[in-house]
């Protein structure tokens, strides 16, 4: 059955025919503080609905901890490695027990930047020119025009993102960047506004503009600057945006990534958008960009979050 709301049509399920649910949250990730409170709003959402949750930090016994207390379905609330990689996704499909999002591979693919962009380029899909550092830098080697972005390759909330505008800058922010691994994106850096566009169901959701104080939306501009404005609408034309939405499924999909999750994009000076990323479990804090876009569209929170868990059926 499906319920029009406002602008959204979402499916609506009873509470038993979710059965008990494990919200994993936390993990050892460097997001594990934006993982907590993405897994405590969800699971208060999920007990207002009515929904028999619990919350589960992962470990050497997840599998036998979610059998012993007979979970009958994962909501992924974590971030960053081991969360979004497809190492938790795997664990679970080998259990049998089904879980929100997107599987193995494509949990893994949206993850590693660097992975992403070889397919959206191999298939025309625009995204920043960009190379990889595995070793050590040679600036004469570097291909990326400046400015440019300095990037860990599997790590998400912009940790370890640096932009730099001369040779003389880089040395130290491959370092940096490489307390989160070894290998490090460099990625030209596109002049513009950030968008981001959530996917839910096959679906675009009203696309949100970040405007920061910052140089970029950097971590700070995202979880602890109260001057950091969010748009939605997003002040596009319904063209552009329908245009923004489309490239985003396109590069959401490329991937197989199914379920839910959030693409983030520049829009140059010229009108034209740039992928950098696709995000397959989003932040869902107060301060996350998820529920704004749901919330444009008429869909408050706590039913998002029931949206959300329905993908764990398919």
């Amino acid at each position: 059955m499906t319920t029009k709301l406002n602008d959204f049509e979402y499916h609506r399920y009873s509470a038993k025919e979710f059965g008990r649910v494990a919200v994993i949250m936390g993990g050892k990730s460097a997001e594990r503080e934006i993982s907590l409170k993405s897994g405590n709003a969800v699971l208060c959402a999920l007990k207002e609905e009515g929904v028999d949750a619990i919350p589960v930090e992962p470990g050497t016994n997840l599998i036998a901890n979610l059998l012993a207390q007979n979970i009958d379905r994962v909501f992924i609330a974590l971030h960053g490695s081991s969360g979004e990689d497809g190492t938790i996704q795997g664990a679970l499909e080998i259990a049998e027990i089904p879980y929100t999002g997107s599987g193995v591979l494509a949990s893994a693919m949206g993850m590693d930047k660097a992975k992403s962009k070889l397919i959206w380029t191999s298939l025309g899909i625009s995204t920043p020119q960009f190379q990889l550092l595995t070793g050590d830098t040679d600036n004469e080697s570097i291909i990326v025009e400046y400015p440019l972005a300095v990037k860990p390759v599997s790590e998400g909330s912009s940790l370890g993102i640096h932009k730099v505008n001369k040779k003389s800058e880089l040395q130290a922010s491959v370092q940096s960047a490489r307390a989160y691994g070894e290998t490090v994106l460099l990625e030209h850096w596109v002049e513009g506004a950030d968008y981001t566009v959530t996917v839910l169901n096959g679906r675009a959701l009203p696309a949100v503009r970040m405007n920061t104080r910052h140089e970029f939306f950097d971590f700070d501009a995202k979880y602890k600057d109260d001057a950091t404005e969010y748009q939605c609408p997003c002040g596009l034309s319904t063209e552009q945006e329908r245009e923004m939405a489309a490239l985003s499924i396109d590069a959401f999909n490329t991937l197989e990534c199914s379920g839910w999750g959030r693409v983030d994009l520049m829009r140059d000076a010229e009108g034209k958008c740039w992928v950098l990323e696709v995000n397959t479990v989003p932040g869902m804090t107060d301060h996350s960009l998820v529920p704004m876009a749901a919330a444009a569209a008429g869909l408050p929170y706590s039913k998002l979050v029931l949206e959300i868990l329905a993908t764990s059926f398919h």
